[in-house]
């Protein structure tokens, strides 16, 4: 009896055991609370880390913890964290919980009575939290620390509801828990590297309305300009000794600005409309942000042409609404009407050299961008311009061809140092040379400012700069560099493998760094921790580089001397994908993340040596409670015998004696990807791989490679026989293959749909279906006319519709839908600003003269695809319903079967299935 109860007593436990440790398959419900960790952030001294969990739908957690993963403090709601500089508190946001404001908003609450932001202040080592309501705007110092300055909104209801209401500046002391409080404040800046905090403010009854600036250590407020009027563009220097802002103080109808300066004294106006170095009906612009250069001797601004006014004698409706397009005119009228709103605020640079007061216009309108060089110390700028060659950009797309001017600071004349060259240039940290790549010729060249010698300092049978994978019908792009050596002495330039070491006037040989990336198939690529803008690397520094092995797919962190001549050693080597790590300022502490299919990336801790690894971060516990599923690379040979690769994804308790459903999923190349975690998300244009391999699917991604004017008939090669290859393993079951693309991807399984049967059923997001239509459409999104996509990039046709009009009409699947026997779940949004629209209502509408069942979302609050939570959230849950349908014999849902009628719309979801 007692061994009878024994065993019963076992067999209850083993039975309980396993109840609890039974997974379920994922929903999109679950996915919605999926976290991911959208911030992270170091203490300066290395003793902290702090990072936000949020997840898709509801309320983000920001956590705090020690290196050794001890917990500090949670806090809900919170986000936008920094750490001050001394590392003593941690400053950040707490946002309203969103089911309150969800309630109010069912309220039909007013906006301006929602819940406001809060700052809130953590005192680390106090552990005590201080809440300040009503948050509009926080500024923390970068270099110094015992201070922040915020505005919060005034809670007395007299002035709740003014328009253009001015909030006030609160300087909060965070040693003594003081605060000063200056009224009506339109802008404040803190300087850089000084506890001082200029701002502006349109003062009240016991304050006078100016520009101030608050020495914190002295605790003394000086006035640098004491009156009412409009003022623009603040600006501080690092040190804080120096101020400038614009200020028109004339109470006249429409503002004219003046440029104002302090540098210790008394204001002065240093620059104003009337000076002669401004050009004739350009004035200074309220829109140009205000600089210093490093010395302090320069001020740079902004200038633009004097707008037309409008004619206030017409009314409205006598004005024609006309757009002109002209054939000639550097930029399509769609270009411009979509920059409108920013070429409005466009300006032009100038500059006042302060010790002469000596203005000197140095950007005219010929030029594209202008840089400066030296933060502005140097004698030259670095300008370009695309315009004589702008219209041609309409067809060829990019690089653009520029040519290249060095431009006087003292003078503002500039001189053209290279013509026609498609390269956008830059500057080295220490102003010696411009330099740039050539796309052309596939080299590395320089121009030495000092001599006005131009050097071509790489060749393409030394290092091979050029993208070695480039299938496009377009000049390929660089692997780029990794930045230069201090005083300029060498650049580093990547190749597809190595970094090199290149002397920029051709002294001496390229030197292969890292010697072994080619040989070893590993694609070295330089980590710079918390570097200044602009400055050069110091070579006598031990750097860490990360590498991407193509072959195994996983990525390693390695120690590299940039002096010696070996190869770089790894310190960290496992079988994952990594992210970039992050150091902290003043310290040894190293944050970085490892993952792959089934391995969250969570936070982990450890130094420079990575001889010890600290999970911090658990974001995503619940995984363990899901069927999940696994990633491995399969390998076959294309129609073209060209050997392949992909990625198959299977479910966790996959069973090769069975037979499962499949869908393929692609765009062009992924499966250097293999390692991906990819987080679980209600996705925008693509199926959740988690969720389907939950759910008893087979994916697979395989890569496909392109031949020049048959971008179609490249996918078919390379695709299906893939399929038919993992058809032949015995385990899918090839009666249920679906397919799965957005925008490329999307045109290319409408293609594969004229093409084959294979496939029981396909979805085809924002698919261009007929190249004829789309060749003169327009992008809205950028304005840009769509041919040089089909010439040059993506759909690598290689010619104009006038050279090769049979390219286009093959590789179109509009005109060979009848051939098309496969059911077509079609998702196109009308404000789509990439694909037209009218790509997916032609290939609808054959589809129903055809009598071929098909189905079209249009999300109409949406671009090229949805992009509100909502919609996001309702399009996966009908794309898995219609595979359900067709690849696992799923009873067919309501929107399905009968559509939605517009009546309904809003209403009737349509999800329920039908029996």
């Amino acid at each position: 009896m007692k061994i009878f109860l024994f065993l019963l007593a076992l067999l209850t436990i083993s039975a309980g055991l396993s109840a609890q440790t039974e997974k379920r398959p994922l929903t999109f419900e679950d996915i919605l609370k999926w976290n991911r960790i959208t911030e992270t952030h170091l203490s300066n001294n290395g003793n902290y880390i702090a990072w936000k969990e949020e997840p898709w739908k509801g309320d983000a957690t920001l956590k705090i913890s020690t290196p050794d993963a001890e917990e500090i403090a949670s806090f809900n709601y919170g986000t936008k964290a920094h750490f001050t500089a001394d590392s003593r508190f941690l400053i950040f946001t707490e946002a309203p919980p969103a089911d309150t404001i969800r309630n109010l908003k069912l309220k039909k609450t007013k906006k301006e009575d929602l819940p406001q932001d809060k700052l809130v202040v953590f005192d680390i080592m106090e552990n005590e939290t201080e809440r300040i309501e009503n948050l509009k705007s926080v500024k923390i110092p970068e270099e110094w620390s015992g201070w922040i300055a915020y505005q919060a909104e005034e809670t007395d209801d007299s002035t709740k509801n003014k328009k253009d209401k001015k909030n006030p500046l609160y300087i909060k002391n965070l040693e003594t828990g003081s605060t000063k409080k200056y009224p009506s404040v339109s802008s404040y800046e803190l300087a850089k590297d000084q506890p001082l905090i200029s701002f502006i403010s349109e003062g009240d009854s016991t304050f006078t309305a100016g520009v101030y600036i608050f020495d914190l250590k002295a605790e003394q407020v000086s006035p640098i300009l004491e009156s009412e009027g409009e003022f623009k563009q603040l600006s501080i220097a690092d040190n804080g000794k120096q101020l400038a802002f614009l200020a028109d103080t004339t109470d006249a109808e429409k503002p004219s600005f003046d440029l104002y300066y302090w540098g210790g004294e008394n204001e002065t106006i240093i620059a104003h409309n009337s000076n002669e170095a401004i050009p004739e009906n350009w004035e200074i612009s309220e829109n140009g942000r205000l600089s210093f250069s490093d010395n302090g001797e320069r001020l740079f601004f902004g200038t633009a042409p004097i707008l037309p006014e409008k004619d206030t004698t017409k009314l409205e409706e006598e004005i024609p609404a006309l757009d002109v397009w002209h054939w000639n005119e550097e930029r399509l009228q769609t270009v411009q009407l979509n920059n409108k709103k920013r070429d409005l605020k466009k300006t032009w640079l100038a500059v006042v050299h302060l010790n002469e007061q000596k203005t000197v216009q140095l950007e005219t309108e010929r030029f594209s961008r202008i840089r400066k060089i030296q933060n502005g110390d140097a004698d030259k700028l670095l300008a370009y311009s695309n315009q004589p060659y702008a219209v041609q950009t309409m067809w060829e797309g990019g690089p653009y061809h520029n040519d290249f001017y060095l431009v006087d600071i003292n003078s503002g004349e500039a001189e053209k140092i290279k013509t026609d060259c498609r390269a956008t240039p830059s500057v080295s940290p220490d102003g010696k040379f411009v330099y740039w790549y050539n796309a052309v010729d596939t080299t590395w060249n320089t121009y030495e400012i000092a001599t006005g010698k131009e050097y071509q300092i790489t060749q393409p049978e030394t290092i091979q700069a050029a993208d070695e994978l480039n299938d496009r019908p377009m000049l390929s792009g660089s692997y780029r560099n990794a930045g230069w050596l201090e005083n300029d002495v060498a650049i580093l330039i990547y190749d597809r493998y190595d970094l090199w070491k290149v002397d920029p006037i051709n002294a001496v040989d390229p030197i292969n760094l890292t010697k072994n990336g080619r040989t070893e198939r590993i694609n070295y690529r330089l980590v710079r921790f918390n570097p200044e803008p602009n400055t050069g690397i110091n070579p006598s520094e031990t750097v860490l580089l990360t590498g991407h092995n193509e072959v195994s797919r996983a990525d390693a962190y390695y120690a590299f001397d940039l002096n010696k001549n070996k190869a770089p050693e790894a310190v960290f080597s496992q079988n994952y994908r990594l992210g970039r790590p992050a150091k902290a300022e003043d310290d040894d502490l190293i944050i970085f993340t490892k993952e792959d299919f089934e391995t969250y990336p969570n936070l982990i801790a450890t130094d420079l040596r990575f001889k010890k690894e600290t999970q911090i971060s658990d974001a995503a516990p619940q995984q363990k409670e899901f069927k999940w599923g696994t990633a491995e690379l399969v390998t076959w040979y294309s129609l073209d015998g060209l050997v392949l690769e992909g990625t198959l994804h299977k479910p966790e308790d996959f069973d090769p004696t069975k037979k499962y459903p499949m869908i393929v999923n692609f765009y062009e190349k992924s499966s250097q990807n293999l390692l991906r975690y990819r987080m679980p998300e209600n996705n925008r244009s693509t199926i959740d791989y988690h969720y389907y391999t939950s759910h008893g699917y087979v994916i697979f991604n395989p890569d496909v490679y392109y031949k020049e004017g048959y971008p179609g008939e490249s996918a078919f090669n390379c695709v299906m026989p893939g399929i038919t290859s993992l058809i032949n393993k015995g385990f899918v079951d090839e009666e249920h293959i679906g397919a799965q693309g957005h925008s490329w991807g999307g045109y290319q399984v409408a293609y594969l749909a004229t093409r084959t049967n294979m496939f029981a059923a396909i979805e085809s997001g924002a698919p261009v279906v007929n190249m004829f239509s789309a060749y003169g459409g327009i992008r809205w999104g950028s304005g840009l006319n769509r041919s040089f996509q089909y010439e040059h990039t993506q759909s690598r046709i290689g010619k104009s519709i006038w050279e090769a009009p049979l390219r286009y009409l093959e590789n179109s699947p509009l005109f060979t839908i009848d051939k098309i026997n496969t059911p077509i779940l079609i998702m196109h949004n009308d404000d789509d600003g990439a694909v037209p629209w009218y790509q997916g209502i032609e290939f609808f509408i054959g589809l129903r003269r055809l009598q071929k069942p098909s189905w079209l979302l249009n999300y109409n609050e949406a671009d090229h695809w949805p992009t509100k939570l909502r919609d996001m959230h309702d399009f996966q849950i009908r794309m898995a319903q219609f595979f359900d349908h067709y690849l696992k014999d799923a009873p067919m849902p309501k929107w399905m079967d009968e559509g939605i009628p517009a009546i309904n719309k809003g209403v009737d979801m349509g999800y329920e299935l039908v029996e």
